[in-house]
């Protein structure tokens, strides 16, 4: 039976350049729909962060149900990540990863409604399609770009934290300038969805068969990644930086707002960080990539967390920027990390795809509490001085299994 390769190869036409100018054509358009994908997998959500204000005095929600915006999402991810490697394996990577779009699509377009059942609904159901590209892109690229996983995560990564970026810097303008109001800032992000949709239709069109699953007989063998110690530290590393990152893009407009910004600064400092965490992004999965062990990089992005939350205490607006912007770089880093922890920790793709189906699950479970929890104490304290404590021990802890999810092993 001839491989894929071979399949390929007979199948192509015999002039000249022309199988690989289509062979360019192929993988050019793949790696667009990777970037257009990875676009959409937080904007959604960063953009509610800035108007969460602008939500609650429109809807009458408190502290507590306005965190729920953003826990849902993650409770969401933590409930239908299991189920996407299942997916994969039964419609087709691609086929999966284009329904994750159009759910994400419904998703946003839900939140344009003028209800409050129907803004809680569409929040759930984005997480939902956000949760199946979280878990199937990196597989994907583990399959396609093997020899380029570092720089190929690297432009997903800075794709995803650009977008979410851009989405937290212009939800309060778009909000201002639009009739629709807030809606209008989170709903506006069903344009780049469907132009994702758009740029994966041909991928699930062309339905290539060297599916994910059907794959060599050594990756037919089960790991039993429950029973091992460096999958539940790589889940513990995605959970603690999920939780640490969510929590601040839900609060961190309203905490400089207490120490005198403006909505639309506060917002362009939430947009800051997640600005300044891009090159982070982009740079860090190529360093881990090219090398075995990634302890060094751990101690660095998880320092740049705990410094950067520590200076929030500070009443110096000089000092609470630089605070920001070190937390923007340690949450780029740690995003790379985990998600190269899913490549570099794995011996093949369908490997990859359940230790981030795993990791996925238990540390967005784990994350999800953030928000509400963190609403919660602000609503007893009436402060921030304990939540921002906890982020800076919640650093610390995050290098504490950082650096045992570092060491050169898999979990098989």
């Amino acid at each position: 039976m001839p491989s894929p390769t071979t399949q390929l190869q007979h199948s192509a036409p015999s002039g000249g350049e022309q199988p690989s100018q289509q062979t360019s054509q192929t993988f050019g358009l793949l790696l667009a729909g990777i970037i257009v994908i990875a676009a959409t997998m937080r904007s959604p959500i960063t953009a509610t962060g800035p108007v969460v204000e602008l939500i609650r005095s429109d809807t009458g929600i408190g502290h507590t149900m306005a965190g729920l915006l953003t826990s849902l999402p993650l409770i969401a991810f933590a409930a239908v990540s299991p189920f996407a490697p299942r997916l994969a394996k039964r419609f087709g990577l691609e086929t999966a990863l284009l329904l994750a779009v159009i759910i994400v699509t419904s998703g946003i377009t839900l939140r344009l409604l003028p209800s409050v059942l129907a803004l809680y609904a569409g929040t759930a159901l984005l997480g939902c399609g956000i949760a199946l590209s979280n878990v199937l892109l990196p597989s994907l690229i583990k399959r396609d770009f093997p020899l380029r996983v570092g720089i190929i995560t690297g432009l997903y990564s800075v794709s995803m934290n650009m977008f979410a970026s851009i989405s937290s810097g212009i939800s309060v303008p778009v909000a201002e300038a639009s009739s629709l109001g807030w809606r209008a800032s989170l709903g506006v992000w069903a344009c780049l969805s469907l132009l994702a949709v758009f740029l994966w239709l041909p991928q699930a069109r062309r339905g290539r068969k060297q599916m994910l699953y059907v794959t060599s007989q050594s990756e037919n063998a089960p790991t039993r990644l429950r029973t091992s110690s460096l999958a539940w530290f790589v889940t513990l590393f995605m959970g603690i930086q999920s939780l640490i990152f969510y929590t601040t893009i839900t609060w961190l407009p309203e905490i400089l707002a207490d120490q005198g910004f403006s909505a639309a600064s506060a917002g362009w400092m939430l947009s800051l960080m997640q600005m300044v965490s891009v090159p982070a992004t982009f740079i860090v999965p190529i360093l881990a990539g090219k090398t075995r062990d990634q302890r060094l990089l751990t101690t660095i992005t998880c320092l740049c967390l705990i410094i950067g939350y520590a200076l929030l205490f500070s009443d110096a607006p000089v000092l609470v920027t630089i605070g920001v912007a070190l937390a923007g770089i340690g949450a780029g880093a740690s995003f790379g990390l985990v998600t190269m922890f899913f490549v570099l920790r794995t011996s093949h793709a369908r490997e990859a795809a359940s230790l981030s189906g795993m990791a996925q699950s238990f540390g967005y479970m784990l994350a999800a509490g953030g928000p509400l929890l963190f609403g919660l104490m602000h609503d007893w304290t009436k402060g921030w001085t304990l939540p921002l404590l906890i982020q800076v021990l919640l650093a610390i802890g995050l290098l504490m299994t950082g650096l045992q999810a570092s060491k050169d092993r898999t979990v098989s």
